[in-house]
């Protein structure tokens, strides 16, 4: 596979560096021969790793084996390579994700405790990262989100794990939990399995029907209509027939949207920035907590510099931004932003003071991201109707001050 090959190929000599002679001519050659195919790459792997059993890259070699076999969704190989790379660090929640699901594509006791174990460092893992205080660049209220999913997906694995080892109510416990951190289909199938396998099968009936009527992507035809015959096959044991199933569904719709509306009103509560798209639909925030809500600009045009307290480039440039303010602070209609883009926050008081800027600074709280802004120094410019006019990636010395002014004047019109 293209992606897998580029990995060894992107690592150069710095990859084969504490390789013998023979084993660079041999690994370069097992790579050649194995083309684009992620398959073939595994087996030219597989027999250097034969050829060569102590070769100082083995972890590295094991850890692209591991993500080939993912994207080969060759379960006996996430396992195999998987486990070893677990070995060696547990804090890869892909890794641990796909190793768990592969041992429990079998319900034996071995393979259930060994999933547990994995899953328990997922959910570990998902909770220690909840207490972070880095602000994360993908914005608070999508972050959440993730974390969120992360930990629905450990709990339905450790649910899935300790009822093959026989903990029934445990089992149901545990996959309440998952639906509750996030209503997924898989969770909402979970407590469904453990609660019939529990003889609750009344009680399995809201869960079947929420799984058939939530909206998830992974979720294709077959599988609702694989919920959709779950849920008849077990209402017509109950009830004789399926009158009254129609209600039952219509119910777990209106469950499942209200349940979705309440989750993003407390997903805008926390970031009310997880729903902006458009420049003025954004609220930033400031240094002392005061917030920006840029639909405040609207008939302005307004310039974003974005900065970090890391970048040199940014440094430089610093003089040249407020050369370029000097030309237009009589003029009201033009407004410029200083919008910082690191994550650790902590770092930009002390910066500030030390290079004795005074400009208000406001956080990018996830607008970078979604304006995709990917290198720093960026300076984008509006115009009156919020459109984005001009990019600027990094700056030309000489020539900044009078560019941005053009762009300026351009937006202005």
């Amino acid at each position: 596979m293209k992606r897998l090959l580029a990995i060894l190929l992107v690592c150069g000599s710095s990859f084969a560096q504490d390789l013998s002679e023979a084993e660079q001519k041999a690994l370069g050659q097992a790579i050649g021969e194995a083309g684009s195919s992620s398959i073939e790459l595994v087996r030219a792997l597989e027999g250097h790793l034969a050829k060569f059993p102590k070769t100082p890259k083995r972890a590295e070699l094991e850890r692209i084996l591991v993500k080939a076999a993912m994207d080969n969704r060759d379960d006996r190989r996430i396992v195999l390579y998987g486990e070893r790379v677990l070995e060696r660090e547990q804090n890869d929640m892909q890794v641990l994700d796909r190793v768990a699901r592969a041992l429990l594509s079998s319900d034996t006791k071995d393979t259930s405790e060994r999933a547990l174990k994995y899953a328990d460092s997922y959910e570990q893992l998902v909770t220690e990262m909840r207490s972070q205080p880095v602000e994360p660049r993908s914005g608070r209220g999508q972050w959440q989100e993730e974390l969120d999913r992360g930990l629905a997906r450990a709990l339905s694995l450790q649910a899935r794990a300790t009822g093959n080892l026989g903990r029934m109510e445990k089992a149901i416990q545990l996959a309440k939990a998952s639906y509750s951190a996030f209503p997924s289909v898989e969770a909402a199938r979970e407590v469904a399995r453990w609660l019939v396998r529990s003889g609750k099968e009344e009680e399995a009936i809201p869960y079947f029907a929420d799984a058939f009527v939530l909206n998830d992507p992974k979720n294709g035809d077959a599988d609702r209509l694989a919920d959709r015959n779950r849920i008849g096959e077990l209402y017509r044991k109950l009830k004789g027939s399926e009158k009254g199933l129609g209600d039952v569904i219509l119910e777990a719709y209106d469950r499942t949207q209200a349940r979705a509306v309440e989750r993003l009103a407390k997903l805008n509560l926390a970031d009310p920035n997880s729903q902006a798209n458009n420049v003025l639909e954004f609220t930033l925030s400031g240094l002392k907590g005061d917030k920006l809500k840029l639909a405040s600009l609207r008939g302005k045009a307004v310039v974003f510099d974005f900065w970090a307290t890391w970048c040199g480039p940014c440094r430089a440039q610093h003089p040249l931004y407020e050369e370029v303010k000097k030309r237009y602070r009589d003029n009201p209609d033009v407004v410029f932003i200083s919008v910082n883009t690191d994550e650790d926050r902590s770092a930009v008081e002390p910066f500030l003071k030390e290079q004795k800027w005074g400009q208000a600074i406001y956080f990018e709280d996830g607008m970078a991201r979604k304006l995709v802004v990917s290198s720093i120094p960026t300076t984008l410019v509006v115009n009156r109707q919020g459109e984005i006019t001009s990019r600027m990636n990094g700056f030309v010395p000489n020539r900044f001050v009078d560019m941005l002014a053009e762009r300026i004047d351009e937006a202005l019109k």
